[in-house]
């Protein structure tokens, strides 16, 4: 197994880190699949991370400057390996003004992503500064663990409205209960509700519209053409887990969208020009 990529565009290692951060306030440990052409981190959801699951998908072309891999074997050209995204973020943060960032699969005292970057200098001395950040090999057995989540046959799909705004509502809701229902319907309205015995609160978006499934996926999960469009599909989670989504936020998202699965499941999707990150919070009783 090798693992080689450079980074020389300065925007391109501030965006990649920005993703990683956002990832690093999702989760605390994760997988990352290395493959050809693209970087996948994924959190599969287990009873032990509350059945909270996430994927993301970096295209390596709009962030390497170079790139090679070899994988486990010419059949299954990949490797899995499992990260701490908070110790990745922090050492990429430490090299931002970096002329050129190498990162590598190496072997130290355990496998490492290590992480060289050329800094600036006033003389003719290069300066290199190494983070090693220590991973584990995931063994080819483990690998149908973090294969990507199917698209779930939803009830109702809706745009997001502005996710600093939700973060605000989502923040004060969050000091009157610990459960929120999230609920919306094929007419671009959406609800965010709490109750509880000593209070009842309810903010209404409307106007935020509905993806087209219909017309150009070629998934059959869309939203039934028969469904009232009036009808609210809804589910109830844990406020905890949708306000940890809505802070790690920092991929500026083009379109971010919501799935519901009515009382099963809420599937968020922020949507960039080159980042795709998918986070499924389960519904609770």
């Amino acid at each position: 197994m090798k693992f080689r990529g450079k980074i020389v565009d300065i925007a391109c290692l501030n965006h990649f880190t920005r993703v990683i951060t956002t990832i690093s306030k999702l989760t605390k440990m994760c997988v990352l699949r290395l493959t050809p052409d693209n970087l996948f981190f994924v959190l599969s959801g287990k009873v032990a991370n509350g059945g909270v699951s996430m994927w993301c998908e970096l295209s390596q072309a709009n962030f390497f400057d170079e790139y090679q891999m070899e994988g486990v074997s010419s059949e299954d050209n990949e490797i899995c390996l499992e990260v701490t995204p908070e110790n990745l973020s922090r050492a990429l943060k430490t090299v931002q003004s970096a002329k050129v960032v190498k990162i590598k699969l190496t072997k130290k005292h355990c496998p490492c992503l290590t992480i060289a970057a050329e800094l600036p200098t006033m003389s003719s001395v290069s300066r290199v500064v190494t983070h090693d950040v220590p991973v584990d090999v995931i063994p080819r057995r483990l690998w149908h663990e973090f294969k990507e989540p199917s698209m779930p046959d939803f009830d109702v799909s809706i745009y997001l409205p502005p996710l600093k705004t939700m973060k605000n509502i989502v923040d004060r809701m969050k000091n009157l209960s610990n459960f929120l229902v999230l609920e919306a319907n094929l007419n671009g309205e959406m609800n965010l509700k709490i109750e509880t015995d000593l209070v009842s609160v309810t903010t209404h978006f409307k106007d935020l519209g509905n993806p087209p499934w219909g017309d150009d996926a070629s998934q059959d999960g869309g939203p039934s053409q028969s469904r009232d469009p009036e009808a609210m599909a809804q589910a109830r989670v844990d406020i905890r887990k949708l306000q940890q989504f809505l802070m790690g936020q920092q991929v500026n998202p083009s379109k971010a969208m919501c799935n519901i699965i009515h009382e099963r499941v809420v599937h968020l999707i922020l949507l960039h020009e080159d980042v795709s990150l998918q986070y499924f919070i389960p519904a609770v009783a």
